[in-house]
């Protein structure tokens, strides 16, 4: 199959992961990168970095600067807006799984 095809499927499937555990606690680059490398997803930081930013821009990321031994690491919580769209998100992918199982 086309990769470009699957990439931009798996697009969504990455901003969901990414506000699911960012409502369960904050989340930096290289701890998502490795979480998402877990579940097969391939990507590098110069994908990742870019669409973290972009949900920020989008309010459905707050992002925080902590100094973590010198130097600082960007920290990121979803914000009420990305936990309103985490739900939506939810149901719609539960509604899709019931209907592809």
């Amino acid at each position: 199959m086309d990769n470009k095809v699957l990439r931009k499927l798996f697009l969504g499937f990455i901003h969901i992961h990414i506000l699911h555990h960012a409502k369960e606690e904050p989340i930096y680059g290289s701890w998502m990168l490795e979480e998402l490398h877990e579940h097969g997803y391939e990507m590098s930081a110069g994908t990742l970095y870019p669409i973290l930013h972009r949900m920020e821009k989008d309010g459905l990321l707050n992002k925080s600067e902590v100094n973590v031994e010198g130097k600082i690491r960007k920290y990121y919580r979803a914000t009420d807006k990305g936990v309103e769209v985490l739900v939506e998100a939810r149901a719609k992918a539960y509604e899709l799984f019931k209907e592809i199982k």
